[in-house]
């Protein structure tokens, strides 16, 4: 069965009286080579798991079953799970679970299914909801190896930048703590059914066995990150003043002691130096 196959895809629609989900984000692929290339370079080889998000008529799972033991895909659309039934018939390997992958207890999931193997995960992630399942999978703490996501182009540009490039911000900083990106090649917007509206493109995280850096305190580390980049065009030491729980006098004391310009914005700082600005911050939170 050829998923990739326009009339092969409209056929299986009228047969189980499905349409486009919208609100899924939903964009078939229906050229072969992106995901046979995806599953080739996802990692995963006969003695491990993939967990799937969104695997949708069930195009990208086929080609992860022929390279991964077992494969569990996660679909949140409960018209597509007749489908699948049908497209994945011909694996005996493979079991799609009808849920919300954000509501999901992602832990009680890896030890009934996963427990004692390694576990790679892959997606087509609808653009709307691409950071929130991206930080979810990695705030897990889950031991995955690999995660390999079809994200909108302009966010994996994002994810793959490096400090004091436009594209980088509060996400790429946040995710750069969990793993190293990698942005591995674009899929224009004609490789879909429908076609989007903007490219994409496929990204790889690989994971840290431990972050790069340690903090003293990990929530107080992501929020100095955050309040960072809610205004760009603000100096550092503006963009974290009233947002500390210290003065604005002892921010920039802080951001001095850093090492870092006054007059800094946040998007020059990379992880490091996120990292030992927020001890400092803790410090002088704990001194008063």
């Amino acid at each position: 069965m050829k998923l990739t196959n326009i009339g092969t895809v409209k056929s299986l629609m009228e047969k189980h009286g499905i349409r486009f989900q919208k609100k899924f984000g939903q964009n078939f692929l229906i050229r072969e080579e992106i995901p046979m290339r995806i599953a080739d370079e996802c990692g995963a080889c006969e003695d491990d798991c993939v967990l799937e998000i969104g695997p949708g008529i069930g195009t990208l799972t086929r080609e992860l079953c022929s390279v991964a033991g077992k494969v569990v895909a996660v679909e949140i659309d409960s018209g597509l799970i007749p489908v699948l039934k049908e497209t994945l018939a011909d694996f005996d390997n493979v079991e799609v679970i009808n849920s919300d992958i954000m509501k999901i207890d992602l832990n009680a999931l890896y030890e009934e299914k996963f427990k004692g193997k390694d576990v790679y995960v892959c997606a087509n992630l609808p653009y709307y909801i691409t950071t929130p399942i991206l930080m979810l999978l990695l705030e897990s703490r889950l031991p995955f190896k690999k995660m390999t996501f079809m994200v909108q182009k302009e966010v994996a540009d994002r994810l793959s930048s490096n400090s004091k490039e436009g594209d980088y911000g509060a996400v790429t900083a946040s995710v750069s703590y969990y793993g190293k990106v990698e942005k591995l090649f674009n899929v224009s917007a004609g490789n879909f059914m429908p076609a989007p509206k903007v490219d994409s493109a496929v990204i790889q995280i690989t994971l840290y066995d431990e972050p790069p850096v340690k903090v003293v305190d990990e929530k107080l580390f992501f929020r100095v990150i955050r309040a960072a980049f809610e205004q760009r065009r603000k100096t550092l030491i503006n963009a974290l003043s009233g947002k500390m729980d210290i003065s604005k006098e002892e921010i920039s004391d802080a951001v001095i002691e850093a090492g870092l310009d006054p007059n800094v914005r946040g998007e020059r700082l990379d992880i490091a130096e996120f990292a030992k600005l927020s001890d400092i911050i803790k410090r002088k939170q704990t001194e008063k």
